[in-house]
């Protein structure tokens, strides 16, 4: 078990290391194509504007990465990372490897997607529920 606990914990780090180097990456590349004055036409700035929108996600995300790997880190030190939050079993180690931040098994982690996609589905139907009793007092 302690080999496990080093062997994901050397992995989780590395990921780390990773997506902060991705975030310094955008930050450079980001620093190198601003300028305070727009250049080219509209169709190179709406290009450029894109381009800055994409960096900032990219940010974005490598930032959720890092707290997701800072978080399973806390569950090692706790003596609780590799359990499901959801069933309390254990999550396969093939799994962990995969997505060394996983907090759920396959199997839980299946379950919520599906319950979040009825619950999607559920939420589009009513708002276009809504739209369609709009459109008849409209009428």
């Amino acid at each position: 078990m302690v080999e496990k606990a080093d062997e994901m914990k050397a992995i989780l780090l590395k990921l780390k290391e990773e997506a902060f180097e991705e975030i310094g990456k955008a930050v450079r590349s980001g620093s190198e194509k601003s300028n305070d004055e727009p250049s080219g036409d509209i169709y190179d700035q709406a290009s450029n504007e894109r381009d800055r929108e994409l960096l900032l996600l990219l940010g974005d995300r490598e930032r959720e990465k890092i707290r997701n790997i800072d978080e399973a880190l806390a569950r090692l030190e706790e003596g609780e990372y590799g359990i499901c939050e959801d069933c309390e079993e254990e999550i396969p180690l093939g799994r962990l490897k995969a997505m060394p931040f996983a907090r759920l098994c396959v199997k839980c982690k299946a379950d919520l997607e599906k319950l979040q996609a009825q619950t999607k589905r559920f939420e589009e139907d009513r708002v276009y529920r809504e739209i369609a009793a709009g459109e008849e007092e409209d009428a």
